[in-house]
């Protein structure tokens, strides 16, 4: 049964109504319905796919995450070395002997081995495996730039660079120069909502609340928790004629509720607050119903609590830590695509504390082993064979900047180019795409240190995620629409010039 509460009715209730595409202007989805079938006709909606983003709010300290191995044996570029990183990090550095060995199928830029921060087991093996990559040094970008022209003034930046609040929009916006608050995944299913049977549910479902990523032109996300559907507190609404059982007080409350939305109105607000309040409704009574087809103790799950190192319970298994939970949700949402008539699904899960400053050598092992532990656990669960999803799923990472290179004494400050996983059967995987940057701690000596430990991206946020919306299935020309800036990603400055990574396998 629903169950509200006054106090949050209106807050609750408002938050909702934005959980469904269905809310959307009418006339705007029916332009897009025609292009949509079209595209479809051409190959681009017709299997599931599903992209999963996770969101590291914060900033993630990338460079003590993905850490040169090398021990002097061999030659490399000094700047790309351990002991660089070691000279750089002081009393941060973490030691070589207990990083996670890497073994990709080709070396990586510059030659230097690399090793992965010693709480992730789970994601070591997955590249070992081939079943994840790195992509290095990635960050908003309005057009490539080194540490000559970042220094020359006019030339173009993304806006308030180290800024999480900005650059957190930046990063899940389809262009570094854009003040449209909409996201590249909302532009996506702006293109294929209408490859979904189901015309109620969004495509875009959030299990960290509000986001920019999944905004769209037309399509909004649908807000849910790691729990289930959000409800509105102490308003029991499911019995029928609102019986109460006699209380009396909640079936008042529960006879103005429905009436809320039964009402005929004159004024065009109170009619479109009463039409998306019913369709908020019916979107939430249909997962809740798909959900229960997929319980949490399924056994298809299990490898959650195995990736976790926790005991499986079949009756009631234990809680998994914060994102554990959300990417199980996003699991069993995933396992209910059939019921829900689902065949493209963009997902956003998130994980906060990485803006870790003094306290990094106690909080970033912890957040890196959720992460680790979380993608090993999801990628298992979609390789059970009544799942066979892997092909069929890619999560990745994102965050609003990595770190800086420099000190502060027990942590690092704000920075701007950092290091992605992604993940999945589909990830051309055991591999690190682009360029390791210079680690060195002189930024005078540093080319790759825009003054104060911030490293100067190489690869763009509009390539990284145009790789993997065009494995989702957008065409040329919709990609070129979307990521306007597309245009610009060549020549030397960049690591990788172009569109397309190579990540992800060709569609």
């Amino acid at each position: 049964m629903a169950v509200h509460h006054r106090r949050d009715f209106l807050r609750r209730s408002l938050a909702a109504l934005a959980g469904s595409a269905a809310f959307a202007a009418l006339p705007a989805k029916m332009a897009l319905a025609q292009g949509a079938s079209l595209r479809q006709l051409r190959g681009a909606g017709i299997d599931y796919r599903a992209l999963v983003c996770i969101y590291l709010y914060g900033g993630n300290d990338c460079f003590n995450m993905v850490v040169p191995t090398d021990t002097g044996a061999t030659p490399i570029d000094p700047g790309r070395s351990y002991g660089a990183y070691a000279a750089t990090r002081t009393n941060l550095a973490i030691p070589v002997a207990q990083l996670r060995a890497l073994a990709p199928v080709q070396p990586p830029s510059g030659g230097a081995p690399y090793g992965l921060h010693p709480e992730m087991e789970g994601l070591a093996q997955l590249f070992n495996a081939q079943r994840a990559a790195i992509v290095a040094n990635v960050g908003p970008l309005v057009r490539p730039v080194n540490k000559t022209t970042y220094q020359q003034p006019g030339t173009p930046l993304p806006p308030q660079l180290f800024s999480h609040s900005d650059q957190s929009v930046v990063w899940q916006s389809p262009r570094a120069d854009s003040i449209a608050r909409t996201g590249w995944g909302g532009r996506l299913a702006d293109v294929f909502f209408a490859s979904n049977a189901n015309p109620t549910l969004s495509m875009n479902v959030s299990l960290a609340g509000e986001n920019v990523f999944q905004a769209g032109e037309s399509v909004l996300p649908y807000f849910m928790s790691a729990s289930g559907v959000e409800r509105i507190n102490m308003i029991e609404t499911g019995a029928a004629n609102c019986a109460d059982g006699g209380q009396g007080w909640n079936r008042r409350r529960c006879l103005t509720f429905n009436a809320l939305q039964d009402a005929t109105y004159a004024h065009p607000f109170q009619r479109a607050y009463a039409q998306r309040l019913r369709a908020t409704r019916e979107t939430s009574r249909m997962v809740e119903v798909a959900l229960a087809t997929v319980p949490r103790n399924d056994p298809v799950f299990q490898p959650f609590w195995t990736a976790f190192g926790l005991q499986w319970n079949a009756t009631d298994p234990p809680a998994l830590p914060d994102l554990g939970e959300q990417l199980l949700m996003i699991a069993r949402m995933i396992r209910a695509r059939t019921t829900l008539q689902m065949s493209r699904q963009l997902f956003f899960a998130g994980i906060g504390g990485f803006d870790t400053h003094d306290y990094q050598l106690n909080d970033h092992g912890p957040l890196l082993r959720q992460i680790s532990a979380g993608l090993k656990g999801f990628y298992d669960v979609l390789a059970q064979p009544s799942m066979a999803l892997t092909q069929q799923v890619t999560a990745f990472t994102a965050s609003e900047f990595g770190r800086t290179l420099s000190n502060n004494g027990d942590g690092t400050d704000h920075g701007w180019g950092g290091h992605h996983v992604v993940v999945g059967g589909a990830v051309n995987g055991g591999r690190i795409y682009g360029r390791m940057p210079n680690v060195s701690g002189n930024p005078a000596q540093n080319p790759d240190d825009a003054g104060w430990g911030q490293i100067i991206p190489t690869l763009a946020v509009d390539q990284y995620a145009a790789t993997l919306a065009t494995w989702f299935g957008l065409s040329a020309e919709d990609r070129a629409a979307i990521f306007p800036n597309l245009q610009y990603m060549t020549g030397p400055m960049l690591s990788i010039p172009g569109s397309d990574l190579g990540f992800m396998q060709a569609v």
